[in-house]
């Protein structure tokens, strides 16, 4: 974004800035809706929402930092004042946001907001005036005190608050199927009813698994045990026969299993089961 042009008057110039922000926010919502894109584009997310279907671990303080704000995405108390990108939604804040930026304009010192980080994303605790006359200034960076979140799923890939479904059934998801290491960032599916559906399918071979073997398995052995001996031999067979497609491995494995047992009624895997799955494709 260009840096606002500086006319010598900067209290014209600070009201000059909050009616420009104010359009391309109006404007961003009229565009959202020419596109007829999700309601929650241009919404901020909400702290507590991403934490709870992230699972929250620890936290701990970092100090002041200088962060992007391009990292900036939400906000603790889930304030309506501003949009995505920090955009006044109201005249409502104009008369602090003006203040603000007039006392940006003139060079005089604006204190370090106050931002929680989740992965690499930061959600503001205090500030939201700061970040969006700083958003409309043109700058790239601002000072912040910033306390870390530790959460047991990666923050990675959220975009808008329906990304947080996923992300909650993925959570709940490991919790039934404790995978770890490269099987558990190799296990994706991009529909949050498919972790549901996984891990009834994963605890149901374990069960199976444990008959036959005649001995009672804990979560992480069936976890581990599933992905070595029952996963990755299939999808191995999948990508064999060509039937990955543009799906993730996971969403073609839970296809195929699925498929296999409506068309075949059986739970093996051998390549006569593969050649009817590839003919009905």
């Amino acid at each position: 974004m260009p840096v606002p042009r500086d006319t010598g008057f900067p209290r014209a110039d600070a009201e000059n800035d909050f009616l420009r922000a104010r359009r391309r926010q109006v404007l961003s919502r009229l565009a959202a809706w020419l596109r007829r894109e999700p309601d929650d584009v241009n919404i901020m997310l909400p702290f507590h929402e991403v934490v709870e279907s992230l699972g929250m671990l620890s936290e701990r303080r970092l100090g002041l930092r200088t962060i992007r704000l391009e990292s900036i995405v939400g906000s603790v108390d889930r304030t309506r004042d501003f949009d995505r990108r920090f955009r006044p939604t109201s005249a409502r804040v104009r008369e602090r946001w003006q203040r603000l930026a007039l006392a940006q304009r003139r060079g005089e010192p604006v204190p370090p907001i106050e931002v929680y980080r989740v992965g690499d994303l930061h959600f503001v605790h205090d500030g939201h005036h700061r970040v969006s006359v700083a958003h409309a200034l043109g700058l790239e960076v601002i000072d912040a005190y910033v306390t870390e979140v530790v959460t047991r799923i990666a923050a990675h890939g959220i975009r808008h608050r329906g990304d947080l479904i996923v992300k909650d059934y993925r959570r709940l998801f490991l919790e039934r199927v404790p995978l770890g290491g490269e099987a558990r960032a190799a296990v994706l599916l991009s529909d949050p009813w498919e972790y549901a559906e996984l891990g009834e399918h994963v605890e149901a071979w374990g069960f199976r698994l444990m008959q036959d073997e005649g001995g009672l398995l804990d979560r992480v052995t069936v976890a581990r045990r599933w992905y070595a001996e029952e996963y990755q031999p299939v999808v191995g067979m999948l990508r064999q026969a060509d039937l990955v497609g543009d799906r993730t491995e996971t969403e073609a494995y839970v296809w195929v299993a699925a498929e296999r047992y409506r068309l075949i009624r059986t739970h093996r895997w051998d390549p006569d089961v593969i050649s009817t799955l590839r003919s009905r494709r």
